[in-house]
């Protein structure tokens, strides 16, 4: 895992789109770092599901951000849709 590395983002996204996409980057980060809200976690990624809306792209974007960074949106979001807690904190092997 590295501490300084590139987000894999889109050239045609609107810096709104950044944001939001950076945002979810940012709170999947935290849950694997200090721990997360499952309701903050939800609704950043409704709102990356409105700028990534193809099925494929989200997996191509989660597995460049999983190469860079070690943290999986994947794992991070079945687990907060599986917890049943107002928080989850991830770890290496969820």
């Amino acid at each position: 895992m590295q501490t300084n590395y590139s987000y894999p983002l889109e050239s045609d996204w609107t810096p709104e789109e950044v944001v939001q996409v950076m945002h979810l980057y940012n709170l999947v980060e935290q849950a694997y770092e200090f721990g997360a809200k499952v309701e903050d976690l939800n609704a950043a990624y409704r709102d990356f599901k409105q700028v990534v809306r193809s099925k494929m792209i989200e997996k191509q974007l989660d597995k460049a951000f999983t190469e860079a960074s070690g943290y999986s949106i994947y794992r991070c979001m079945q687990t907060a849709q599986k917890s049943g807690r107002a928080q989850i904190k991830m770890t290496t092997n969820n």
